[in-house]
């Protein structure tokens, strides 16, 4: 009956089961209540808000989270190096009572390393002043207007312009051991005659009279010269023409038609002198040569060279361009040497100069491809070469290149 009656029996009377139950009671009745809320949200159509939102809000701390640690650590880094750079640049500084010291420079000794130079009597300066100067040049074997224009840096018409007197206004007249005048600039070289104006001879170049006075190399004085067109200019005086522009004289090959052969009796003995009538051209014209590169000369109207110097061997047979007349055969005393002429009609011409051989005669009538003659270098030539012109009423003296197949 006691033990019935004491409390403290009581409680250990208690089955397990009991305990159990006793003890999980708490966490039964919190799991619920979230469980409760969650549901509820839902019910009430906010679950899906509520988790964006919570979303959102762990988002967002990540960030916040991320820069902190960033922003922490750069700066650790930066004061790090500030740190570092002034202790170097602590260490490197001079004392301020203290000068830097400087190594000795040592001269010579056996284990002196340098640069070895060469004694040379001749020292390289560079050009300080413009060339005003006309200077002179022997001509050299193989030496062309072209290739002596090249060494000057001057324009081909140059060198013929600066030698008028010598080559006329043929660059064929070139030849070994002359001597040329070599301008300073392009232009004319010019020999002063008495009762010249300096505005007549400027205009007839294409200049004004103040570049012909002002050139350092003619050596005028403007207060000097006087009147321009009547000026104080010695006759023979040679003056440099800068930038002036010469003209050539078109008296070596006239054209010489059919009708009217004699109008070239001036050019030499080759000349025809009587009225012929025959066969006239296709105007296709072939190459007249068995070669087909050139051997200096090409077509430059600037240096009066109205044709093709095309190269080959002493003899190689010379062909007809095309049908036509010969109204040229024989010797041209103005440096073409052996010289032949055909007219093709409807004021077309060909003409074949420097030949060794002349194989026609004045009217014959010749046929496309027909060998006329031989290769040569007679007249003013310095090597074998066939010089050939075409000749147009309509177009006057035309380049070859375009016309020969």
């Amino acid at each position: 009956m006691q033990e019935k009656n004491n409390p403290w029996f009581r409680q250990e009377q208690i089955s397990p089961e009991e305990t159990v139950s006793q003890t999980i009671e708490p966490e039964q009745t919190t799991e619920p209540m979230i469980k409760r809320t969650w549901e509820a949200l839902r019910r009430i159509g906010l679950g899906d808000s509520t988790l964006r939102f919570a979303t959102l809000v762990t988002t967002v701390l990540l960030i916040l989270l991320v820069v902190w640690v960033m922003d922490a650590f750069y700066l650790d880094i930066s004061q790090l190096e500030n740190e570092s750079f002034s202790a170097v640049n602590a260490a490197n500084l001079p004392n301020p009572t203290t000068p830097p010291q400087v190594p000795l420079f040592k001269v010579g000794g056996s284990d002196a390393v340098g640069v070895s130079r060469k004694a040379d009597l001749y020292t390289v300066l560079p050009v300080r002043n413009a060339r005003y100067e006309v200077v002179e040049y022997t001509v050299e074997s193989g030496d062309s207007i072209f290739s002596i224009a090249d060494k000057f840096n001057l324009n081909p018409e140059t060198i013929l312009w600066g030698n008028r007197y010598t080559l006329g206004d043929d660059p064929h007249f070139i030849l070994p051991g002359q001597t040329l005048n070599i301008l300073p600039v392009d232009g004319v070289y010019h020999m002063w005659s008495a009762g010249e104006g300096l505005n007549g001879v400027a205009s007839f170049y294409g200049v004004s009279p103040e570049d012909i006075v002002n050139w350092p190399g003619n050596n005028l004085n403007p207060d000097e010269i006087g009147d321009y067109a009547n000026p104080k200019i010695p006759p023979d005086t040679m003056l440099v023409i800068p930038g002036g522009q010469g003209t050539y004289t078109d008296w070596r090959t006239p054209r010489i038609s059919r009708e009217e052969p004699a109008t070239a009796q001036h050019l030499g003995p080759g000349a025809c002198t009587t009225s012929y009538d025959g066969i006239t051209g296709s105007l296709v014209f072939m190459w007249p040569s068995t070669e087909r590169y050139l051997s200096g000369f090409d077509y430059s109207p600037e240096t009066n060279h109205f044709a093709v110097d095309i190269a080959g061997q002493q003899g190689n047979p010379i062909f007809a361009a095309d049908h036509g007349v010969v109204v040229y055969a024989g010797w041209n005393d103005y440096g073409y040497g052996e010289m032949i002429v055909i007219d093709h009609g409807s004021g077309w011409q060909t003409l074949y100069a420097h030949l060794s051989q002349i194989n026609v005669s004045c009217g014959q009538e010749v046929m496309k491809g027909d060998t006329i003659g031989l290769m040569g270098s007679t007249g003013k030539s310095t090597g074998p070469h066939l010089h050939l012109e075409m000749r147009s009423d309509e177009f006057g003296r035309v380049n070859p290149w375009n016309f020969l197949n």
